[in-house]
């Protein structure tokens, strides 16, 4: 039995915090070519992940500390659905259907989720990044981070 301490996320929670990305993983499979990819992701506030979509699967994923908005968006980054999930909110989790473009925003530091999708993990179909969206490490994503957290429905990515 393989059990899974508050400990390690805590732990997980410093690894985040030491990283430039704001963010750090703990891998549950034993590879990438596992047929189901099981692992928890820690995220602070300035952590961007960058809008994407996976044309080859879903993902199911469950918060266990903190929370996170959750984005989905249209072909042209207009903003389809706003959901919060986690610690005082309404969900504890999301399944995201496939191709169906989407974001994360942690709404606090420390915020951890579970994510649970098919395998094996291959990087050239894993995700499609948004054209729309900047890319990571661009000047332009502390704003582009500041409109997520206050997006809703019906409003165009700023361009």
């Amino acid at each position: 039995m393989r059990l899974f301490s508050q400990q390690m996320l805590t732990e997980l929670a410093a690894r985040a915090g030491a990283n430039p990305r704001q963010r750090a993983h703990h891998n549950i499979h034993p590879a990438p070519e596992d047929p189901v990819q099981r692992f928890f992701v820690c995220a602070n506030r300035a952590s961007y992940f960058r809008p994407h979509r996976h044309l080859t699967r879903s993902e199911m994923t469950i918060v266990i500390r903190g929370a996170f908005t959750v984005l989905t968006f249209d072909h042209d980054g207009t903003v389809t659905g706003r959901h919060e999930v986690g610690e005082h909110a309404p969900n504890l989790g999301f399944e995201t259907p496939r191709a169906t473009w989407h974001t994360l925003v942690a709404m606090a530091d420390g915020s951890t989720f579970l994510e649970i999708k098919e395998g094996p993990y291959d990087p050239s179909v894993a995700a499609e990044f948004a054209p729309w969206a900047p890319v990571e490490g661009d000047p332009r994503v502390r704003a582009f981070v500041a409109w997520l957290r206050n997006a809703q429905p019906g409003l165009a990515p700023p361009r």
